[in-house]
């Protein structure tokens, strides 16, 4: 049970009512506020205020220094109070209020969190659409390169053609000529020989070997044929099992990007890191040994092995939700609550291979809430984890268990 302060002081003037909270050294302070309920909550100190009138819970604030907190109230009617808070209310009225204001600032964090997604998806399609307009103009400047090229390199080959054709004509005219005066030659004396009354045995002309000797001059000035090769190409296969038109590209590979890191993370910081084994230095065998000693209900070894692995790597999210499991044993609550916390902002994005994982910690941060006594907040908790595994019997018969508690309908 949360113990209620009694040593708070408040003022107030007609628009305004100031309530100093000595916060006695607690460094995690939760407000929940609306227009007829105010809660302070620092463990295990808590203080509720039902206001006298109603206030104005946009206009009101609340600053934290110096180990104090002091909450700003703006009234709705302009007026001195002659009580800060109405204690007449029994308490199924005070339960009513409280649900209410809950559900008010539940749905005010529902509201931020739904802004603050589409900001962040406005900024990434805007980022993608310059990505993909620069891609464009990249593409075609390379295009336009391409076709200067293939122009550029048409034109050489056109030209080279046609001094091919060119020297292939007068190398045909000079052998033509050549063959002429070759005959013409024979026939001189072939004509002198017969004047002379010889045979025509002593003359001898090998046309076959001329003809061989300009193929080889021939092709010798032919260019080299150009070099044969084959390119490989493989594809990387889908590290996620559901089909790309149903998954969430880029939120899975940054959750790749992000286990990717968490991996290559290790911190050397440590003054007992030269005192320790080789595998103790390994976050995955600290993490196995945790869960070992876990199973045999050794919980403040399973703590131990648990905080040397996070001290070594501050990135993996398992790391974290176990240790709440082991608090939660321990019945150390409200670290239980941090560490599922922390569990869950290091599993983003929200994809389907760390659903598992997120829907546990969920479990473990609302069954913290539910033994200190803070069901609205259990409830939620409990209902996303729902939300992922929506088939899970048991998650159902717990959360409804919490509702009936809420509802004082609980035997």
């Amino acid at each position: 049970m949360p113990l209620l302060v009694t040593d708070h002081s408040w003022t107030q003037t007609e628009s305004m009512v100031f309530i100093s909270v000595p916060l006695k050294g607690a460094k995690k302070v939760d407000i929940v506020s609306s227009d007829e309920y105010l809660k302070v909550h620092f463990p295990p100190f808590l203080l509720e205020v039902f206001p006298s009138e109603l206030v104005d819970d946009e206009q009101s604030s609340a600053k934290i220094g110096n180990g104090v907190a002091v909450i700003s109230l703006t009234k709705r009617t302009n007026k001195l109070w002659e009580h800060l808070s109405i204690s007449t209310y029994d308490k199924e009225t005070k339960r009513e209020v409280r649900e209410r204001a809950l559900s008010k600032m539940q749905e005010k964090l529902a509201a931020e969190a739904k802004n603050r997604s589409e900001k962040k998806h406005n900024e990434k399609k805007y980022t993608l659409k310059k990505m993909m307009n620069i891609e464009s103009e990249e593409r075609e400047i390379i295009q336009k390169m391409k076709d200067e090229e293939r122009e550029r390199t048409t034109a050489e080959l056109e030209a080279w053609q046609l001094k091919e054709s060119k020297k292939t004509e007068e190398e045909a005219r000079l052998k033509l000529q050549s063959q002429s005066n070759q005959l013409s030659k024979v026939r001189a004396v072939k004509h002198k020989s017969e004047s002379d009354g010889s045979g025509g045995s002593k003359v001898i002309f090998d046309q076959t070997s001329v003809s061989e000797a300009e193929r080889k001059k021939k092709q010798v000035d032919l260019p080299a044929p150009r070099v044969a090769g084959n390119i490989q190409v493989s594809f990387t296969p889908r590290v996620f099992p559901t089909a790309l038109r149903e998954s969430r590209v880029e939120e899975e590979e940054e959750w790749l990007k992000k286990q990717a890191e968490a991996r290559r993370v290790v911190s050397a910081d440590i003054e007992e890191l030269n005192d320790l084994r080789e595998e103790e230095r390994n976050p995955d065998w600290l993490k196995e040994k945790g869960n070992k000693c876990f199973a045999a209900g050794n919980y403040l070894s399973a703590l131990n092995a648990y905080n040397l692995a996070i001290r070594l790597n501050r990135k993996i999210p398992a790391l974290y939700s176990n240790r709440a499991a082991c608090h939660l044993k321990l019945r150390n609550f409200h670290k239980a609550i941090e560490d599922s916390s922390q569990a869950l902002e290091l599993l983003t994005p929200a994809i389907s291979a760390n659903a598992a994982a997120r829907a546990r910690a969920h479990v473990r941060r609302g069954s913290a809430f539910c033994q200190l006594e803070l069901y609205a907040e259990g409830l939620q908790d409990y209902q996303t984890a729902l939300k992922i595994d929506p088939s899970n019997e048991a998650l159902q018969v717990d959360t409804q268990k919490i509702r009936d508690i809420i509802q004082g309908s609980a035997e």
